[in-house]
């Protein structure tokens, strides 16, 4: 391996972010500990529903409902 390179732990389609509460970000967002989600344009609030403070983004697209829907 080549200095300053790293080994992927995993593949790209499997890493996850998380975001803390706290964090300033806009977009829909469910909580990492019971799924509650949330649209945001502030920021990160502690999850009204379990008290959590991870935050995962969201898949989006503009179809997403059109395709749940068929």
């Amino acid at each position: 391996m080549l200095h300053g390179e790293r080994a992927p732990l995993a593949p790209d389609d499997d890493y996850v972010e998380f975001l803390k509460a706290g964090t300033h970000a806009t977009g829909q967002f469910h909580c990492a500990d019971c799924g509650y989600g949330v649209t945001i344009h502030t920021e990160l609030p502690q999850c009204p529903m379990c008290a959590g403070e991870s935050w995962e983004e969201a898949a989006w697209s503009p179809l997403s409902r059109a395709l749940e829907l068929q």
